[in-house]
């Protein structure tokens, strides 16, 4: 019986950014198509973790991380909507931004408010993910500004000198 390499560090970092990935479009394919958590996460582990696309090949994601934030970010959906909304303008209320934003928001808050990791990690992952999504816009440096005001009211003191 031949068992399969555990993953490196830096395979295992890649699995934990995609997996982040994952949970964004899950989350944006959930608002927009009504699909359950259950629906959704069963798709996304059977089909598109590891798939092989026109496109190219996903990478594989690290199923527990993907599971924790999409849960997360629907069980504490409200708290998460309601910390968005102080980070963002008063004339954008989080239902008037771009649905992709806004299910990246509601991972990188289930992320900072539910899970132990760091902030900043948090910040330079999601702000890729956003890059990964629009990679010609501007809406990276705007994802920066306010997952820092998030992270700032969720874990000030991960921000204490």
């Amino acid at each position: 019986m031949t068992t399969s390499p555990k993953p490196s560090l830096a395979e295992k970092k890649q699995m934990k950014s995609a997996s982040r990935l994952y949970a964004v479009q899950a989350l944006f394919q959930m608002e927009s198509s009504g699909q359950t958590i259950a629906a959704i996460c069963r798709e996304f582990e059977t089909h598109r973790f590891g798939a092989t696309y026109e496109e190219g090949e996903f990478v594989e994601g690290n199923v527990d991380h993907f599971r924790a934030v999409v849960d997360h970010a629907v069980n504490f959906q409200a708290l998460i909507d309601q910390m968005t909304d102080r980070a963002l303008v008063a004339k954008w209320p989080i239902e008037r931004i771009d649905p992709v934003l806004r299910a990246l928001f509601r991972a990188a808050g289930a992320e900072m408010t539910q899970m132990p990791t760091p902030p900043k990690v948090a910040i330079t992952e999601y702000v890729d993910v956003a890059k990964a999504f629009f990679p010609d816009g501007k809406e990276s440096k705007f994802v920066n500004a306010v997952l820092d005001h998030m992270a700032h009211e969720a874990k000030p003191e991960a921000f204490e000198k």
